[in-house]
């Protein structure tokens, strides 16, 4: 089995640029023009990725909305469960196939995200001979509780997996997924407009676990050289005093 993925370079200096570059044209913008749509439902649009840069791999984008400066943050309730059930269910789907070892659903938003495009979207990933969950473990999902109920828990990561803040929200039944997308809301809507750092880019990264479904929202800025150079996470000695703010912030939006 592989441990690395392989990176098409001639594909990845094709891929368009807008986060940086803000006078370059959207092609998530010009729908007419989209080719290789796999689903749609209203404004939202799943399409095979024109830029394959991961071989041996299934490369979908997923479409948010059709609003280009829009982030998830910002949307609607109604709108943010559309799109959060329609990405769930493509990526389940997807994993019942079984064509591929393991199959993944992120989302890159902000310059420090490691995405290319600013138009909000996610990616549905599939990797043939790599599974991304050997390398992941329940204390990475484990931390300071911000929500819970019986088929929902929101928490503030105790153990990162890559340092500082990370909130999790893990579900158990999949009849409750709205609630999910709440949460994840929160996290962004913390992540970008109430952090005591200025903080302009998070990712989602969600797994299946069992019969759990986990988000994981990370910040992110430029990633310490701990844990670059040793694979070493750092934890904050202010878990408990942020995750009181973002309950503070939570029960507002509910």
């Amino acid at each position: 089995m592989d441990t690395h993925l392989h990176f098409v370079t001639q594909t990845g200096f094709k891929k368009p640029e807008t986060i940086r570059n803000t006078t370059a044209e959207c092609p998530f913008c010009a729908v007419e023009q989209l080719e290789n749509i796999i689903a749609m439902e209203g404004s939202i649009i799943l399409l095979k990725n024109k830029y394959e840069t991961l071989k041996d791999t299934l490369q979908t984008v997923l479409i948010e909305t059709d609003e280009c400066g829009s982030e998830l943050s910002q949307y609607s309730k109604e709108h943010l469960h559309k799109v959060m059930r329609f990405a769930v269910h493509h990526w389940l789907k997807y994993i019942e196939e079984g064509e591929y070892k393991s199959i993944i659903l992120t989302k890159n938003h902000g310059p420090f995200s490691g995405g290319s495009i600013r138009h909000p979207h996610m990616q549905i990933i599939g990797f043939k001979n790599i599974d991304y969950r050997e390398k992941i473990h329940p204390e990475d999902f484990e931390g300071e509780l911000i929500h819970k109920s019986e088929h929902l828990e929101f928490n503030l990561s105790t153990q990162p997996r890559v340092g500082f803040y990370e909130f999790n929200v893990i579900l158990k039944d999949l009849i409750y997924i709205d609630q999910m997308a709440d949460c994840i809301q929160t996290a962004a809507d913390f992540i970008l407009n109430h952090f005591h750092f200025k903080c302009t880019s998070y990712n989602l990264f969600f797994y299946q676990m069992g019969e759990s479904i986990i988000c994981k929202i990370i910040p992110r800025f430029v990633t310490t050289p701990l844990f670059i150079g040793y694979s070493l996470p750092q934890v904050p000695d202010n878990i408990k005093e942020v995750a009181s703010r973002v309950i503070k912030l939570h029960n507002q939006q509910l």
